[in-house]
Parts: structure tokens; sequence; C-alpha cells
């Protein structure tokens, strides 16, 4: 493909696997895939096995455009996976995950993520690099993403931390590692409720009394810019709304008292994914930050109520491109 990229997606692309349904996910993979069909242009750096759930990703990649250069091919390790299965209670909306150890992606190597700085970053870096916190708990790939963050191609560019706490290897030192690299950081409530109670010299008792309204969230948000120094926090609430918090005191919201909930733990996961991927879309196009969350909110709500949250067609993304209006 003849085109420069702008923003860079690192993490794990992979299969999920559940009821004999294989689907392809990962939230980096899916945040790269919605940043393609909303028309931006993403590099998604991650690494596949040389198996036929490869051959699936890279299948989805070449059909909706997205770049494949910085798919890193393993001769021997089979491409990642994350297993479900339905919970011990029988209920299918809230089922099990599991996320094996030592997986592909894992193994991300540094010579070939330096090789595509200096193939296009030469000049000018990057707007923006994403990352997660699955990509910290394992040696080669963390060095790999630190590297990234570190390198001087990549100086200036805004570090983008989506954290989610999917895998219970996630520890508060790796999670307080990542944070110290973002500028901008998303998480949800339980995410918050983890940093603030694990990650904030700062916080003393705060966790136990840590409510999420508008005064709360804010105390919160200020606790952790003030010990990581980063540029603004995305608290995103599920249906009940998101909150934002920046270096310059800015704060926006659109808390609801509703208490509804979304209908799956899947709806819930891809509604997260669908907030980062439209906030970089907006953020990327320069919109104004009301309007980029607004959107943002709208978007990941409208993909959390679909059929099937999990499996959003190429023609959906089409008409909020066509919506989303200044």
């Amino acid at each position: 493909m003849n085109k420069k990229p702008n923003i860079l997606i690192y993490g794990e692309a992979l299969i999920h696997e559940f009821s004999g349904q294989k689907q392809i996910g990962g939230a980096p993979f899916n945040v790269a895939r919605a940043l393609s069909l909303l028309g931006d242009t993403p590099l998604l750096i991650s690494r596949l096995g040389n198996d036929a759930n490869a051959q699936l990703i890279q299948a989805e990649m070449l059909s909706i455009g997205l770049m494949s250069e910085g798919i890193q091919i393993d001769a021997v390790r089979p491409t990642g996976r994350i297993l479900a299965s339905i919970s011990d209670s029988g209920d299918v909306a809230n089922h099990c995950v599991e996320v094996p150890r030592s997986q592909v992606y894992d193994f991300i190597e540094e010579v070939p993520v330096t090789d595509l700085l200096d193939q296009y970053f030469q000049e000018t870096p990057p707007d923006l690099i994403y990352f997660g916190s699955l990509m910290e708990r394992a040696p080669r790939s963390k060095q790999t993403l630190l590297s990234l963050l570190e390198s001087d191609l990549t100086e200036g560019t805004t570090k983008f931390f989506d954290l989610y706490l999917s895998d219970e290897t996630v520890s508060a030192v790796m999670v307080s590692e990542a944070l110290n690299y973002a500028d901008i950081v998303k998480l949800n409530e339980r995410a918050l409720r983890f940093v603030i109670a694990n990650c904030c010299q700062l916080a003393s008792s705060l966790d136990s009394e840590l409510s999420m309204d508008i005064a709360g969230l804010q105390i919160a948000c200020e606790l952790l810019m003030g010990q990581f120094f980063m540029q603004a926090v995305i608290v995103t609430l599920g249906e009940k709304g998101y909150f934002y918090f920046d270096a310059n005191s800015q704060s926006l919201s659109n808390l609801s008292n509703d208490e509804v909930q979304f209908t799956t733990d899947a709806a819930a996961d891809a509604a997260g994914t669908a907030f980062s991927a439209f906030f970089i879309h907006g953020w990327n196009q320069s919109w104004r930050m009301q309007k980029t969350l607004a959107a943002a909110h709208d978007f990941a709500t409208e993909i959390a109520n679909l059929a099937d949250a999990t499996t959003v067609s190429p023609e959906f993304y089409q008409v909020w491109r066509k919506r989303i209006v200044d």
C-alpha cells in the first residue's frame, strides 16, 4: 500500500473462541479496524503465527484496507487466542474469559518496529500511539513497546493508554509503569478504582469513598494526573456516560443517573473499544473536545446495542462517516 500512516496501534490481534465460533479480536486490532473504516490511516503493530487463524486476520485486514506492514509472522508459535466459556451460573450474557499465557503477541520483535519508524517517520513523528494493558505482561513485547515510546522518532507523539483489566496478570506495577508514559489514559470504573487504590500514592483512603459523580470523578482524575503528569483522563461508565478531565482543568461529562447496563460483557467490551477508536478519530480530525467525546459515546452506545456488538459491518462505519459533520 502506497500510503503513510499517522497513527500507530501497538498490541494484540487474536482469535476469540466461544461455543465453537471464531471471531477476530483484541482491543488494539479492533481499534485499528475501526479507524481504518472511519477513513484514518492506522498502522497495527502485532505478531501472528503462520497458521489458519493468522490467515483469517490477514484476510480481514486486506478486505478493509488496513495496512499489514506492521504484522510480524512467527514460524513457531500459533496465533493468539482468547478462550470464552459460559459461566458456572449458566448465564450466557456474562461468560468466563481465559487469556492463555505466553501468546505470540507477547514476542513482538524490536528490530522490525524500529525499521517501521525509520521507513515512515524520519521526517515527522506519528500523531498518536495507542497501546493497551496486555502488552505490559511479557518482557519481549514490553521492551519493544518501551523502545517505541522512547524513540527519538516518536518524540512529541501523543501516547494513548487504553487501560482495561481484562487479565489477572495485569498488576499495579505494570499499570503504574504504563501510566508514566501516557499522555491520555482511558479507563472504566473498575480500572479507575484499581488505579486509585493501588497506583496513586496521594489517594490515602479515597479508594473506599470514591463516588462516580462529577465531584468524585474530578477528585480521582486530579489525583491521577497529579502523580502521572498526563494531558487528559477519560473515564467511561458504559451507558451512564463519560467524564473527561485535562491538564487545563477542563471538565466535560454527560453523566446520567440511569441504572442501565450493556446487555453482555462482550457488548461492554465492544463499546469500550469503539469509544477509544472514535475518540482518536475525532482527536485526529481536530474536532472540538465536546463534539469528540459526545460522538464517541453515541458511537459506542450504538455499537453495544447492535444484535452482535463484536462483529460490526463496514457499512455501519460508512454511515457514521456521513453522519458526523461540523
